[in-house]
């Protein structure tokens, strides 16, 4: 059917597991088994392709997958011609120049006329002459963290998450030239038939994503310091309030992010709020 939407995801590996959970969490069913590299949605039009990260972007160019799911690290790399649907908002790290640990460093000037290994020579090339400094690069493709140890290059440009494998291979990290996280990438032919199923697929996308960063908050209040409890709240509209049995007394119902509960908490508990829960939320249509 030309509604079916094939997408691609990562075929192991951190961005697939959290790819795979997001479209779980759609209530998109589906079975890839061990080892597949093909499968089927049994409940939304969609089919899957597992594949490696940095073949995805040229697959949807290309058209043999509709769309994809990828970090935002090899997209600009890859630097395809398809649309950037959506920032998805996990498996976050960041393109990062690290050095020997024991150099000193005084910014990147201390790379002009220096070598770097990388994998990412197309972002790397891009920054560097966006910042006036000329380097020789050297693209490798794995191991990049034991270039200067082995005397290849004086530093590397690579993928940070935690920083533990730089420390563990005696670098240290000293400009992060690029910040990446999963995006949607699309075709950008995409029949109107398989448009409506990727507007369909957003949809869930983004109520799963704001039920995350969203919280329920139920809390009970004097009726008195109602007025002032609902100016606190950073609801997204006009709070619900039910009266208790207990005379005098109301519950307030909300949905608030949860950073601004935090920054709020004091404030509710001196304005006279009780009995305060918060609850998280499965799915959230704004």
């Amino acid at each position: 059917m030309d509604n079916i939407l094939r997408i691609a995801v990562q075929k192991k590996g951190r961005l697939s597991d959290d790819s795979l959970k997001l479209i779980k969490e759609c209530g998109i069913k589906f079975n890839n088994g061990t080892g597949k590299l093909k499968a089927s949605a049994t409940n939304f039009p969609m089919e899957f392709l597992f594949l490696r990260d940095d073949d995805i972007p040229g697959y949807v160019q290309d058209g043999i997958a509709d769309i994809g799911i990828v970090g935002a690290n090899e997209a600009a790399e890859k630097a395809k011609d398809v649309e950037w649907v959506k920032h998805l908002g996990f498996s976050k790290c960041r393109l990062s120049l690290a050095i020997d640990k024991n150099e000193d460093y005084n910014g990147l000037s201390d790379f002009e006329g220096k070598s770097l290994a990388t994998s990412y020579p197309k972002i790397l090339e891009d920054y560097l002459k966006d910042n006036g400094v000329n380097a020789e690069i050297n693209e490798i493709s794995g191991s990049v963290e034991i270039a200067p140890s082995i005397g290849l290059a004086y530093g590397i440009c690579d993928i940070v998450s935690s920083g533990s494998t730089l420390m563990s291979n005696g670098l240290k990290e000293v400009e992060v030239i690029f910040k990446s996280e999963a995006v949607l990438l699309a075709n950008k032919n995409l029949s109107e038939a398989k448009k409506e199923t990727l507007e369909s697929l957003l949809f869930r996308f983004e109520a799963v994503q704001a039920a995350k960063n969203n919280k329920y908050i139920l809390l009970n209040a004097p009726n008195d310091n109602i007025d002032k409890i609902i100016e606190i709240l950073p609801g997204m509209k006009s709070p619900t309030v039910l009266p208790l049995a207990k005379e005098g007394w109301s519950s307030v119902h909300t949905v608030i992010k949860e950073d601004d509960f935090w920054s709020i908490i004091d404030e509710l508990r001196k304005a006279g709020a009780e009995g305060i829960l918060v609850v998280p939320i499965e799915k959230m249509i704004v």
